[in-house]
């Protein structure tokens, strides 16, 4: 090797240790996904100068690859494109796991000119490399078009490998810390969210509503007699109707509300956006929607169930979560106390 080429050589190792150093800081500093993810694509950017370049993630459900960064001519148009496992270059690396250098995708097999038509550009070469997770791929990096040369070499493909893996351990580290913070808010038994949550929730809610002048409501219902359940069919019975049970509130709720396991067999729904009369007809939805339910049918248990309700209102019958809970709480206490099966609203009394 001449002395001009072992400078240039060892400026590209220094440029790597370099790159290398800063995605380990990044991943250091700060657990925010997207960040990391940029770092290491601008990092690929700046190193190997790809005319376009995109990290796709796998979405398991669908088996397919969709654009969660892509850079370059047409970019803007991948927004919503999907590519199934198998299907192109890309596709083809993330089905079986291996990096791939493709110097001319005209000679190519694997190659689909389908996003071109999308993007308007010419593919001519790619390098694209899996991003591998302990257990599965998680995704893939695809460069297209090296700058300045006609294709990328196969010395790009160690570095890349190597980002990938930096890759893939930033989406590792972020769906564990997504998972530790689900189990925190969410109830092990009915896998609605729990009351630490809901004080959460609760709090941004009153915020919201007070800063747009919206109402909202609050629903407590409580089970009636369910301690009967338990003492008849026991407590794994008992568990599992309330899964059932909480899984009923939530297919009954929309998108922007919110249910909630309070404690015991004692229920919380809140509903943004809507007024205590709007939210009395959602509860009496609810209602004949849970008396008209048999559990356990194919048991031959045959369980029906009832509850007692109570509404409260933001601003009308509080303005702090403490209020708020405390009036609902009261109302339900009320149909509690007296006939059950019923629905009260806080200072106006049981309704049917």
């Amino acid at each position: 090797m001449e002395p001009h080429e072992e400078i240039v050589e060892l400026k590209r190792q220094i440029e790597r240790l370099s790159l290398f150093h800063e995605i380990g800081k990044a991943l250091a500093s700060t657990i925010d996904l997207q960040k990391i993810l940029q770092t290491v694509m601008e990092k690929i950017s700046d190193l190997l100068q790809p005319d376009t370049w995109s990290l796709l993630m796998l979405d398991e459900a669908g088996k397919e690859l969709y654009f969660e960064i892509a850079i370059g001519a047409g970019a803007d148009k991948l927004k919503d494109v999907r590519l199934k496992v198998g299907e192109g270059i890309a596709g083809w690396v993330a089905q079986n796991g291996e990096p791939v250098l493709i110097e001319d995708v005209k000679r190519d097999p694997r190659f689909t000119s389908r996003i071109d038509d999308i993007t308007q550009m010419d593919t001519r070469s790619v390098v694209c490399v899996p991003i591998k997770g302990k257990e599965k791929i998680l995704g893939v990096i695809e460069l297209v078009n090296c700058l300045g040369r006609e294709s990328f070499r196969k010395s790009d493909i160690p570095i890349l490998k190597s980002l990938a893996d930096y890759a893939a351990i930033a989406l590792e580290n972020a769906r564990y810390i997504q998972r530790i913070h689900e189990l925190t808010i969410t109830d092990d038994c009915t896998a609605l969210y729990n009351a630490r949550h809901l004080n959460f929730v609760l709090d941004a809610e009153i915020y919201r509503s007070t800063r747009y002048g919206y109402e909202f409501s609050v629903i407590f219902l409580d089970l009636d007699h369910f301690k009967q359940v338990n003492d008849t069919h026991g407590h794994l019975v008992g568990s599992k109707l309330l899964w059932m049970i909480g899984d009923l509130i939530k297919s009954h709720l929309r998108l922007i509300d919110y249910a909630f396991r309070y404690g015991g067999d004692e229920f919380v729904v809140l509903l943004p956006q809507t007024s205590k009369q709007n939210a009395l007809q959602v509860v009496r939805r609810l209602k004949v929607m849970l008396n008209a339910r048999v559990f356990f049918q194919e048991e031959g248990l045959n369980i029906s169930v009832t509850s007692s309700f109570g509404v409260a209102a933001f601003p009308v019958d509080g303005r702090s979560r403490r209020e708020l809970l405390r009036m609902a709480d009261e109302a339900m206490y009320l149909v509690k106390n007296t006939t059950r099966d019923s629905i009260a609203l806080a200072g106006e009394g049981i309704r049917t």
